[in-house]
């Protein structure tokens, strides 16, 4: 977790404030033309969700509903990511649910090298913006270009991961796991661990603010 004592006040921006910069980053990135990804979408899919979210959901890129849309996760997918967040006690609109790339890749095919290093600045600047205290990142893909690794998803499940300063946890996409319900055991116990350190950083905040205030 970031932030101090002193700092518990400066670390974390006034929702009215994250929300201001978000829509002017948004402004600026959808006109975005660093790929040819620009060329072939038909929405742009910025991301959704609470401006100043404690929990922020990431994806690799959208899918063609998503393209069709211009929003991430929906769907059958997006359905059952609905469905796991609220088991951990998160409604969809208290957490920010986003994708390394902000285009559709045709066919659904893996991101390309040069599309990540055009895109990930505008993931990098909503991270910044929005603050969160833990990442959660659906699927292999999502998860190597995040941390530049060929890794397996089993190496990198279930524990504790830091990538820029952020406490992340990885887990399996809703898209695999509805291809393969057994993994959905997996899923769970993946979010639990999630969920337990989640809790103790809320623990140590709400100590934090009490020493602030006393």
């Amino acid at each position: 977790m970031q932030g101090y004592i002193f700092e518990a006040d400066e670390q974390k921006r006034a929702p009215e404030k994250s929300s201001a910069e978000l829509s002017l980053l948004f402004d600026t990135a959808k006109v975005c033309r660093q790929c040819s990804l620009a060329e072939s979408r038909l929405n742009f899919v910025f991301g959704e969700g609470n401006h100043s979210a404690d929990l922020v959901v990431i994806g690799e890129a959208p899918g063609a509903e998503e393209d069709a849309s211009g929003r991430p996760f929906v769907g059958r997918s997006g359905q059952l990511l609905d469905k796991i967040l609220l088991a951990a006690s998160f409604r969809r609109e208290e957490v920010y649910i986003c994708n390394i790339l902000k285009c559709r890749p045709p066919g659904n095919r893996n991101p390309l090298s040069y599309e990540i290093t055009s895109c990930t600045p505008w993931l990098l600047k909503q991270l910044q913006i929005i603050k969160p205290k833990v990442i959660l990142v659906l699927g292999k893909v999502a998860a190597n270009t995040l941390l530049g690794n060929t890794l397996s998803l089993g190496t990198m499940r279930g524990k504790l991961v830091q990538w820029r300063g952020y406490d992340c946890f990885i887990t399996y996409h809703p898209a695999a796991l509805l291809r393969n319900p057994n993994w959905k055991k997996e899923c769970w116990e993946d979010i639990q661990v999630m969920m337990r350190h989640y809790a103790t950083i809320c623990d140590a905040d709400k100590l934090t603010e009490k020493r602030v205030k006393a």
